[in-house]
């Protein structure tokens, strides 16, 4: 079997582009991948085309070979845009690969540790009772028992930061008051915080409602920060998706500074990439939640990571909506996604047709400004 043909498909999903890609053989067996949304999404499908030169003709199923040819050949670290189209050429490696022997892939991945793969998606509300009414909802419609919202009730670039500490208190206090004790709540703290003073406030204000974790309040380049601000916290630390390789996650372990990592499949070099950081996460006692933003179809690779993964703990999540990309989106049963070991591959096929129609908008993050003038972190 050769790879014959690499196409890229400029879809959309929500309010944001997204970018798919298509690996096709001569066997008449292709596979479909996703690659993360930075940004300049219209550079991936160029990266895409240079990559197809480089691995036209090679056997699909030689997954780590290509992609350690990739890595060599790009020569020097191949940065955001090329992980991220690293990344969804990965994805359709496995999916052929699975196809071709006829197997989910986590059965290439040594078979299932788990029946079913837990869950969390984001709420919100301009209280904790109204996020805690949403809360109720997505249970109700889906049985989410787990989620994910921000902490800052208050804008951080305009407010005195005790008051964003106590305000964010008060939203986790109302929120637990209107939910059951079992259900599980994470503040993603979205590396806004500067000064890492200000991360141990506020994860301490959080502290006695017990949140499932305190994700990246602080930006990642400056790894010692983190190590020591880890110890200083009661709470779970959770850092990662603005990391890549497994050399940069090696370094994180080394430093001890984290409880949970969140690398993205689509981000950091794909499913290939994803397993190697959580085996050097396993024997740090470190687990896995991966950050997962994107598409269905990055939601059905995540699957298939999660299912054969021992230190994976919770996906994120969201909810497919009217998106068609998929003949079967993966969707939630009592708050939990469930393997289909009957489908070969990824378990999905991609409505071709559909996404050959450009579906491009323009996408861009936009700093916040602060009152004297300064923009602050997004």
């Amino acid at each position: 079997m050769k790879i014959t043909a690499i196409r890229s498909y400029m879809t959309r999903f929500g309010n944001r582009p997204r970018v798919l890609v298509k690996v096709e053989t001569d066997a008449g067996i292709h596979g479909w991948g996703e690659a993360y949304n930075h940004g300049p999404d219209k550079s991936i499908p160029p990266i895409v085309d240079y990559i197809f030169e480089m691995i036209k003709g090679e056997d699909p199923r030689r997954i780590e070979f290509i992609m350690l040819k990739l890595y060599q050949q790009f020569r020097f670290p191949p940065g955001a845009m090329g992980l991220a189209a690293f990344s969804a050429v990965d994805h359709a490696l496995w999916d052929i690969s699975g196809k071709a022997a006829g197997l989910p892939v986590y059965m290439l991945l040594g078979g299932a540790v788990r029946d079913r793969v837990r869950v969390y998606t984001h709420f919100g509300g301009r209280d904790g009772a109204q996020a805690a009414e949403q809360a109720r909802r997505l249970h109700e419609a889906w049985g989410f028992t787990a989620f994910k919202t921000g902490p800052y009730t208050l804008s951080p670039d305009s407010h005195r930061w005790g008051l964003v500490c106590s305000g964010a208190a008060r939203y986790f206090e109302e929120i637990r008051q209107h939910t059951p004790a079992a259900w599980e709540f994470a503040f993603d703290a979205h590396a806004k915080i500067f000064e890492p003073v200000r991360a141990v406030q506020l994860a301490n204000a959080l502290a006695p409602f017990d949140p499932l974790f305190f994700e990246e309040p602080l930006r990642p380049e400056h790894l010692p920060a983190w190590e020591r601000l880890r110890p200083q916290l009661q709470v779970p630390l959770a850092t990662g998706e603005s990391l890549y390789s497994r050399f940069e996650f090696l370094e994180l372990m080394a430093a001890r500074g984290a409880d949970i990592i969140q690398p993205d499949i689509c981000a950091c070099g794909g499913l290939l990439e994803m397993r190697k950081i959580a085996a050097i996460a396993e024997a740090h006692y470190v687990t896995v939640a991966p950050h997962n933003p994107m598409g269905p179809l990055a939601t059905a690779v995540n699957l298939h990571f999660a299912a054969a993964t021992p230190n994976f703990t919770i996906l994120e999540y969201l909810l497919p909506g009217d998106n068609a990309w998929l003949d079967e989106a993966y969707v939630p049963v009592d708050g939990h996604l469930h393997l289909r070991p009957d489908r070969p591959g990824l378990g999905v096929e991609v409505d071709e047709a559909l996404v050959s129609r450009d579906a491009y908008l323009h996408w861009q993050r936009t700093c916040p400004v602060r009152p004297d003038g300064s923009t602050g972190y997004i």
